[in-house]
């Protein structure tokens, strides 16, 4: 019993992968790695360029935006690393293939946060902040309108308190200044 060594040899050569979207298919998160990176360096520009008061104490006002600046930078590397290691795998039928956008929920998300803006003063945070949860429920599909105010008035009370009482610092009362302020 013999067998063929030459007929039976396997190809240990990786697949071709098509060169249609070249060395950037599939790395699609480098754009949201960018936005982050953008948004670190201005970060860092503002508290390089922060006016800090002789007496400040310690940690001082530099010390959260510090944090956020460092986390900004390493997610940015983190997707970086991951979407040259595991780029995302083109789908099966490359030519059936369609990017949908919802642009019914990034309008409403957009308008629900300007209103917030333009808002927070007059009206104040409770019911301003409340406003905006409750539109971004809505915008991630929410199909409970009565319980999703519920939570939004709860969390942005919550969030009151926790300024209030834990910071030491108000938010906007707007129309409801005198009854809990």
């Amino acid at each position: 019993m013999s067998t063929d060594t030459a007929t039976e040899s396997i190809d240990r050569t990786p697949p071709a992968t098509s060169s249609a979207g070249g060395f950037l298919a599939g790395r699609s998160s480098l754009v949201v790695a960018g936005i982050l990176l953008a948004m670190g360096l201005y970060l860092t520009f503002g508290i390089i360029t922060m006016d800090v008061p002789q007496g400040a104490k310690t940690p001082g006002p530099r010390f959260f935006p510090i944090l956020i600046t460092v986390a900004i930078f390493l997610l940015a590397s983190v997707l970086v690393l991951q979407s040259f290691r595991q780029p995302e795998p083109a789908p099966a039928a490359a030519g059936n293939f369609r990017f949908y956008s919802d642009w019914k929920a990034v309008s409403l998300v957009f308008f629900a946060f300007l209103a917030f803006a333009f808002l927070l003063v007059p009206v104040g945070w409770l019911l301003s902040a409340a406003l905006l949860f409750w539109a971004v429920a809505r915008a991630l599909g929410s199909k409970r309108p009565v319980f999703d105010i519920g939570v939004a008035l709860v969390f942005s009370a919550f969030i009151q308190l926790a300024f209030g009482a834990g910071l030491g610092l108000t938010l906007p009362g707007g129309i409801l200044e005198g009854i809990y302020g």
